[in-house]
């Protein structure tokens, strides 16, 4: 193995890495990006592209929860029982990888990565929480006043992906592979429905609570 004799020949297994992708197909010419000092890098600087042609990670996300539909009603006494509502939209979620809603199949490796960061589900291909209409059937055992509601958790965050670049067949260096070093992504948690009522607060930063504040609960 060649040592580098100092830092300003560092580049120079980039740059070969960069004439190998374009040589095995890898890449076109000009597509791979430079890895910038700040982004998040794969744990080892060389790589085999046979078994691990590619590295992403999670740089940072954040989640919020998003009422898609909803109508406020108000169950005086004695009129408890099933009731059959249609929601009114009000907002929605659709998957996105840099600003992109066409997820292929190759993006469910990010989506892979989201999940393990947020502990729950998430949509993997392209998809959205937009309806023309739902129509529902509740059962509300109590009187007061109500939030019925469809929604779900919205996760936003930046990404980076990194490509093996071949210097052999079975040796090679990570190269950046998105356009200024990272991407941004939205996904969401497969939506629920449910009612809640303006008796008891839900916890902060819940879809529930998120409902309850609509209400003005």
């Amino acid at each position: 193995m060649i040592r580098l004799a100092s830092r300003r020949r560092a580049a120079v297994p980039v740059a070969v890495a960069l004439s190998a992708l374009v040589s095995f197909g890898v890449l076109g010419a000009g597509t791979a990006q430079a890895t910038p000092t700040s982004l998040p890098k794969p744990p080892t600087p060389t790589c085999n592209p046979s078994v691990e042609p590619t590295w992403v990670d999670i740089m940072s996300y954040q989640v919020a929860p998003v009422v898609t539909d909803s109508l406020a009603v108000q169950v005086p006494d004695g009129a408890t029982g099933q009731r059959t509502e249609t929601l009114i939209n009000t907002d929605s979620v659709t998957t996105t990888v840099n600003n992109s809603t066409e997820i292929g199949a190759g993006l469910s490796i990010l989506f892979v990565k989201v999940e393990a960061k947020v502990g729950f589900s998430v949509m993997k291909t392209t998809s959205t929480t937009k309806t023309s209409q739902i129509t529902t059937t509740w059962n509300l055992n109590k009187p007061g006043r109500y939030g019925l509601y469809r929604g779900t958790r919205k996760v936003q965050g930046e990404w980076v992906k990194y490509l093996c670049a071949a210097t052999s067949p079975t040796t090679g260096v990570w190269i950046n592979a998105l356009n200024g070093g990272s991407g941004t992504f939205t996904t969401f948690e497969p939506p629920e429905i449910g009612a809640v009522s303006c008796a008891n607060q839900e916890p902060a930063g819940t879809l529930r609570r998120a409902v309850q504040i609509q209400l003005s609960c």
